[in-house]
C-alpha cells in the first residue's frame, strides 16, 4: 500500500483527494471516493491533513490513476 495525506475534502458530495508521498504519478492529486474507502464508514472521520494509505487504481470514466481500499495508517489491519 502507497501513503499519502488527504489534501481536501468534500464531504457533502462524498469525495476527496490525496497527496501521495513522493509526489503525484501524473502531477496531479489522486481523487477517491466515499465507495473507495476500506470501510466506509471512516469517510466521515478522515480529516484534511491525515495521513492514509491506499492502493492506487484507475478512475473507469477519466481513465487517470485514483486512489483505492482507502484508510487511515493509525486503523488497525482488519
Amino acid at each position: 500500500m502507497a501513503i499519502g495525506t488527504i489534501k481536501n475534502l468534500v464531504s457533502d458530495r462524498g469525495f476527496g483527494f490525496i497527496v501521495p508521498e513522493g509526489g503525484p504519478p501524473n502531477g496531479k492529486d489522486l481523487f477517491f471516493h466515499r465507495r473507495d474507502v476500506k470501510e466506509p464508514t471512516l469517510y466521515e472521520q478522515f480529516q484534511v491533513g491525515q495521513s492514509v494509505e491506499y492502493d492506487l487504481g484507475r478512475d473507469e470514466r477519466r481513465g487517470t490513476p485514483k486512489a483505492i481500499h482507502v484508510r487511515s495508517v493509525l486503523e488497525p489491519d482488519r
